[in-house]
């Protein structure tokens, strides 16, 4: 009975012990199987940065190639072009130098014409004052002196030279006349355009004249004819010319207005090949310097 009992508790013991150890070791291998677990998930990251690292590395050798055999290739192509450049590098050299001698040439002949047109305007402002100086006494609403452009303009009105519809130059007026021829004969490079301008009053004299053209056209070629025949006015220097009603001053509406539109421009403008030749003398000085 006794042995009995004694086994029976031997056995039970036993049971414990290795029920015991086997519980423990099923607890451990849990744990070591999480820590696998989570060591494989972790790696599983990491090769899946090495894999989007590797693609980004392979794309940017790839723009890296791509870049060194452009280079490669820009290279040759430098080096083969060496020996062109340097022809090219001549020619250049040839060619800026015959653009500044251009240029050079461009500026002296500027220059010169900027002389000449110095000297030109000078002596413009000399004979206005010339004529200013000799027509002192005239009245200044029926004598006008001014310069446009370059060119001396002497405007008489029409009452100081002639009666209303005719074209025979007053004793009055030769004495302006004269005084305007002098200055003239004292500037031979100069020549002298007798413009003369009506009012938009028709003619009344038909026998001799159509209309205003005529009338401005005659007025004119007998003051010509006067500085050429009474003044002595070399003929290839005078100008005659008519502008009719065609060019007024101001409007035809008043008899101010048309009095005013009555008139007889006296033109003294410089000969075109004695400024050519100015401008030639100034070349021909630049080209001594």
């Amino acid at each position: 009975m006794i042995l009995k009992k004694s086994i029976s508790i031997v056995i039970s013991v036993l049971f414990l012990v290795f029920g015991c150890v086997s519980q423990k070791k099923h607890t451990t291998l849990q744990a070591e199987k999480q820590l696998s677990d989570n060591k494989i998930g972790l790696l599983g990251k990491d090769i899946s940065k090495c894999e989007k690292d590797l693609s980004v590395a392979n794309t940017r050798i790839q723009a890296l190639e791509e870049q060194l055999n452009y280079l490669k290739n820009s290279n040759e192509k430098l080096i083969n072009n060496v020996g062109n450049m340097t022809t090219l590098s001549t020619k250049g050299a040839e060619n800026l130098e015959k653009s500044l001698e251009t240029i050079k040439e461009k500026d002296t002949r500027i220059k010169t014409l900027q002389d000449a047109l110095t000297r030109k305007d000078s002596i413009t402002i000399a004979l206005v004052t010339s004529i200013k100086s000799a027509l002192g006494n005239a009245d200044d609403t029926d004598i006008e002196v001014n310069v446009d452009k370059g060119v001396v303009f002497v405007s008489i009105a029409d009452k100081m030279l002639f009666q209303s519809g005719s074209y025979k130059v007053s004793d009055k007026a030769k004495t302006i006349l004269n005084k305007v021829a002098i200055i003239a004969k004292s500037k031979p490079d100069f020549e002298l355009m007798v413009e003369s301008h009506t009012d938009d009053v028709p003619v009344r004299n038909k026998e001799f004249m159509i209309d205003n053209w005529d009338l401005s056209v005659l007025r004119s070629t007998s003051i010509v004819r006067l500085l050429q025949t009474e003044m002595n006015i070399s003929p290839d220097r005078i100008i005659a010319a008519g502008r009719s009603q065609f060019n007024p001053l101001v409007s035809n509406d008043s008899p101010a207005g048309k009095s005013r539109n009555r008139r007889t421009r006296i033109i003294l403008l410089p000969k075109i090949d004695q400024f050519y030749k100015m401008v030639e003398d100034g070349m021909k000085e630049s080209g001594k310097k």
